[in-house]
């Protein structure tokens, strides 16, 4: 996101925009992708919600809150690119408040990847996992990424 010190992401946190809402796909190839037609759209605070669960020492991912968010509404999968922009609505509006933190650091991308979009970028979210015990890996070359070892153990169960 560009301009961050200028937007108030509380504000975009709490608007809803006409959701939660669903909607029919017709495209045969994401209907294979995804597993179905049913895509579901869940509004900005509902990540924030499921976001503040996610206890100390642990982890989610994006596909995780997802697959909870389309299996709680009925739903074969919840919309991919607005989850992504709206986990990093989540952090930024986190960082804008005095209270109420989100512990937006743990939620991670798919695989156990870091977020660069994160407040920080992938330094900020690094320091903060490694302080609550995770250990951080560099994968690539030219094309360097940055993935929680072995993220798979403390994923946290939204069940």
């Amino acid at each position: 996101m560009a301009n961050e010190d200028k937007k108030d992401f509380n504000a975009m946190l709490n608007d809803c925009k006409d959701m939660p809402k669903f909607q029919t796909i017709t495209d045969p190839k994401s209907i294979e992708r995804y597993g179905g037609d049913r895509m579901y759209f869940a509004p900005p605070i509902d990540y924030d919600k499921v976001m503040k669960r996610i206890p100390y020492g642990q982890v989610i991912t994006v596909g995780k809150i997802r697959e909870y968010f389309a299996k709680l509404n009925g739903a074969d999968f919840t919309e991919p690119i607005t989850a992504g922009i709206f986990v990093s609505i989540v952090a930024w509006a986190s960082v804008q408040r005095m209270e109420d933190e989100t512990p937006y650091w743990r939620t991670l991308k798919a695989n156990g990847e870091l977020n660069a979009k994160y407040p920080g970028g992938i330094e900020a979210q690094k320091e903060k996992l490694e302080v609550e015990g995770h250990t951080i890996i560099q994968k690539g070359r030219k094309n360097i990424k940055y993935y929680v070892k072995d993220y798979e153990r403390v994923l946290f169960d939204l069940e």
